[in-house]
């Protein structure tokens, strides 16, 4: 089987109406889940926002230039975003527990690795193998939300998790910034070693393997590896043994066309659009954290290191502020839309519904996404001028205010674009969630370090204002990509889906 069809290939009756619950865990049980992987998760974006305030120290101490120090951020990208591209195929042949055990391992050794660097080049390998190590468990834990998680209260898991790993990103730099002050920028990596270290532990412990076609929805019986350490000691009342289990886990072989077959997404008109509307915010986004600390050293040099630590929090509570209010708004979003296509269709309660065939998930998910992508636009534009227009600062209250509460807007609603991106991706192809959330970390992070390289001498060549005037036209010139994922989006869809279906019928 070649082509896009072969991606992401539909389930069989069986796997579609499985007897009893979309999964036998309870809604507590779901919750708790979600935090252990949502906590391994966080540590991509803590990993690089820690680092922020030590690039001053690291340059002294390995006696580098700030430059070179510079590059170790965009190396963390560039793996950051081809790691889960790879990772993500991995899990979805060889299940989410092992593929969390194996990354969180290397990320873990990475940090112990870096807490005794020495030298330039080593900082930054290490920095590139805990950048792999890391990132990857994103795309893991959407897998295992798209696992547990039926569509009805799949958007609110999805917004817990981007809000917990947003509150490591929050909290980050103020962090790293009491640790490298009191005992330098090697105390940074000791304290991610330990923290995932425990992390990594209570997943041995607790994390039973969730993809559907080696557990279904968790009834089938898992043994080895699979089941987890809690098992061993109080197994689930409701497992069964049968041949289907056995069948269930057999999983097909890792080869190299298959860890890079997500990349025919693109090729896919409806996922192109959301993957490039959702990668150009989040590079307009990264550009404005990325540049807060040189901006705020030039227009307020009264700043010290910690308060400019400070200054990153309205970034980061607006980013897990987003999470948690965009998950409910979409699984709200969702049900309205439910609801209306029951009514319209003449579909009863009691009736169940061929979601993926027949219910318009694209409208029913991007209702809110013109309304973010508008706010984002005009504070990005108004971003740049607030570091400048001196002569308003002196009428209009405290300097910092405009450009903290611009970064908050900014913060809030990229974030609820990149959730609404991430869970559009999942409902358009849950039988690969993991390789899809990959492919759009791939465009995003790959997209915004460019964008990261590129802001520096432009805000130096330009000033500021100009600077982000430039950002935000041409995310104003992109913005007809949701016009078009609005109106048409819906129909790409449907008729992939019946590709995917002759395909697998031929």
């Amino acid at each position: 089987m070649t082509g896009p069809a072969s991606l992401s290939e539909p389930s069989s009756s069986s796997e579609k109406k499985d007897e009893g619950p979309y999964h036998i865990l309870s809604t507590r049980q779901k919750w708790n889940l979600i935090i252990f992987v949502s906590m391994a998760a966080s540590f991509s974006p803590l990993s690089s926002n820690i680092y922020f305030p030590a690039m001053d120290t690291i340059s002294h101490d390995l006696g580098v230039s700030s430059s070179l120090t510079a590059l170790t951020i965009t190396v963390y990208m560039v793996i950051q975003g081809i790691a889960p591209l790879l990772l993500g195929s991995f899990s979805e042949s060889k299940g989410r527990r092992l593929s969390f055990v194996v990354t969180l391992s290397v990320y873990t050794a990475a940090n112990l690795a870096l807490s005794f660097t020495t030298n330039y080049p080593m900082l930054l390998v290490l920095r590139g193998l805990q950048a792999g190590g890391s990132a990857a468990t994103i795309s893991i834990s959407a897998g295992v939300i798209a696992d547990i998680a039926c569509p009805e209260e799949r958007g609110r898991f999805m917004g817990t998790n981007a809000g917990i790993r947003m509150t490591a990103q929050a909290i980050g730099p103020i962090i790293g910034g009491a640790l490298n002050t009191r005992w330098g920028f090697r105390s940074i990596f000791w304290l991610l070693f330990i923290l995932s270290a425990v992390v990594l532990s209570a997943l041995l412990v607790f994390l039973p393997e969730t993809k559907r076609t080696i557990a279904g929805n968790g009834s089938v019986e898992v043994s080895g590896f699979q089941k987890p350490f809690i098992y061993y000691l109080k197994p689930p009342s409701v497992w069964v043994k049968s041949s289907q289990a056995k069948q269930r886990t057999q999983s097909s072989p890792i080869t190299f066309r298959k860890a890079f077959s997500p990349l025919v997404f693109l090729f896919e008109k409806d996922i192109a659009a959301i993957l490039a509307w959702g990668a150009v915010a989040y590079t307009a986004w990264s550009m404005v954290t990325s540049s807060t600390t040189s901006m705020l050293l030039h227009g307020f040099p009264h700043l010290t290191q910690w308060q400019i630590g400070l200054c990153f929090l309205p970034n980061g509570f607006g980013c897990i502020l987003s999470s948690l209010s965009t998950g409910w708004l979409l699984d709200r979003s969702y049900k309205n839309a439910l609801a209306r296509h029951r009514m319209e269709k003449g579909i009863s309660e009691e009736d169940d519904i061929d979601h993926h065939r027949d219910f318009p998930y694209i409208q029913a998910r991007l209702r809110l996404m013109p309304l973010f992508s508008i706010v984002l636009t005009i504070c990005l534009a108004l971003y740049g001028p607030s570091f400048e227009f001196n002569d308003l600062r002196e009428h209009f209250g405290p300097t910092l205010a405009a450009p903290l509460i611009l970064q908050f807007l900014i913060a809030f609603s990229a974030t609820a674009i990149f959730n609404i991106n991430s869970t559009v991706l999942i409902d358009c192809f849950p039988e690969r969630p993991a390789s899809a959330t990959a492919l759009n970390n791939l465009c995003r992070c790959l997209l915004g370090a460019a964008g990261v390289s590129v802001i520096q001498p432009l805000i130096g060549a330009l000033k500021a204002m100009k600077a982000f005037c430039i950002v935000s036209g041409i995310v104003l010139l992109l913005t007809p990509l949701i016009w078009l994922e609005w109106k048409w989006g819906e129909k790409w869809r449907q008729e992939r889906d019946t590709r995917r279906a002759q395909s697998c019928e031929a």
